[in-house]
């Protein structure tokens, strides 16, 4: 028969994996809730309350436990989670805690050369401190994972689950443990050391995502930084543009006095000055957005001074949701590998064209931007690889920007042509 001591232990410790699994669970806690798990918790010691009175011996009753205690506690949770998986991760490796109170119950006992009475109150006394413990600084990372996708919350209950197994199959269904079977003895360690290799290559891989991405940031700072820069020359550029447009009256009556004194040839070279400096700071009127016309205007100057035809269909307000320097970065970038492509088109005596059309509608930014290419372009997953060291970037810039925005890309090729095509 159990005995006293025994039967308030194994309530207690049926507390304990209650209200730690509850706390594990991401549950916003109403007073409905709140009710409701005390009402769940209360009826399922009534009923092991009923077995224990009811003359069942201390084995059977640990044999019980999974369905008097665990089903129920995981049922309730994954009613009040409104999930079915977390509950269950969390019932399980709030099973898994209670190892804590057991191995110090065993300690406290082998130290004082105690029997089974001290074990059971060694136990009864350590489990309110481990329990607050666990509750301030574990529960909280606990339900932090409960975020994230499923793969890697399976990944998180594989080793409660197996030692959940692992326990019942060789301590209370069986004898296993206690005979030293030796794969019983081993199975543990063996699940300690292929989870501390998986999670090694997990994290490492993780660690190279990260640094990558972290790479990726930076380029993209030195991106908009260097967006920002050329932003202020071209509105600098254009800024002179206007002042000389504003001082023409001034180089009219230069000119004049030029012409009265007969020096035609010096007027004509002042004239031919002028309009070399105003040429080269000129912004062309593509659209309503400031931005985009100095990238426009940027781009379609080098274009034409490489033998390029660049054409331009452009719809966009001055206020759009894209911020000027993303806008900007994502232009520039997507320009600039067209360009590049279409010089080397002209350097193997080929025409070089480059199609831009972007709009607004509806809250929407819609971009296209068609050149002129090899055929022989490789796509990785949909995107492009670049076939040097150092290329790319303009790539990983732009699908960042994209992501950033949670729109679409796309990238395309066929028939000597390049597309992308960007939703934002």
């Amino acid at each position: 028969m159990m005995t006293h001591i025994q039967f308030i232990n194994l309530v207690l410790v049926g507390i304990f994996g209650m209200v730690l699994s509850a706390a594990f669970c991401d549950i916003f806690w109403t007073r409905e809730k709140v009710f409701a798990m005390w009402g769940g918790a209360a009826a399922i010691l009534l009923f092991q309350g009923i077995i224990y009175f009811g003359g069942i011996d201390f084995g059977m009753m640990g044999k019980l436990y999974p369905l008097i205690t665990h089903v129920p506690l995981a049922a309730l949770l994954c009613v009040l989670n409104r999930k079915c998986l977390w509950p269950v991760i969390s019932v399980l490796t709030a099973y898994l805690c209670c190892q804590l109170r057991r191995w110090l119950g065993l300690l406290i006992t082998a130290a004082f050369s105690g029997g089974l009475v001290m074990n059971n109150i060694a136990e009864l006394a350590v489990t309110l401190p481990i329990l607050l413990i666990l509750i301030r600084f574990i529960a909280p990372n606990v339900r932090f994972i409960s975020h994230y996708p499923i793969s890697l919350q399976l990944q998180f209950g594989l080793v409660p689950a197996f030692y959940y197994g692992f326990d019942y199959l060789t301590r209370i269904y069986t004898d296993l443990l206690l005979k030293g079977n030796l794969v019983a003895v081993e199975f543990m360690p063996f699940v300690c050391s292929a989870a501390y290799l998986f999670f090694l290559v997990r994290i490492s891989k993780e660690g190279r995502v990260r640094s990558q991405l972290e790479q990726t940031r930076e380029i993209l700072n030195l991106q908009v930084g260097q967006a920002v820069r050329e932003i202020a020359a071209l509105r600098d550029s254009q800024e002179k543009t206007t002042t000389y447009r504003h001082d023409m009256r001034h180089h009219m009556q230069y000119l004049s006095s030029c012409m009265e004194n007969g020096q035609i040839r010096k007027a004509q070279d002042y004239i031919q000055e002028i309009y070399s400096k105003i040429e080269s700071n000129k912004v062309m009127l593509f659209c309503e957005n400031e931005a985009a016309n100095l990238i426009f205007s940027a781009f379609s100057r080098r274009a034409g001074g490489s033998g390029i035809l660049m054409q331009v269909k452009a719809r966009v307000p001055q206020l759009i949701r894209v911020s000027e320097t993303d806008l900007c970065v994502l232009l520039s970038n997507g320009l600039e590998n067209a360009l590049h492509a279409c010089q080397e088109q002209r350097k193997k005596g080929r025409a070089g064209v480059i199609e831009v059309s972007i709009y607004e509608k509806n809250g929407k930014l819609f971009l296209q931007i068609t050149n002129s290419c090899d055929k022989d372009i490789v796509f990785d997953n949909k995107i492009p690889v670049a076939n040097r060291a150092g290329h790319g970037i303009g790539i990983r810039s732009i699908c960042a920007i994209v992501e950033q925005y949670g729109g679409i890309y796309s990238f395309s090729a066929g028939e000597g042509q390049f597309i992308l095509r960007v939703s934002i």
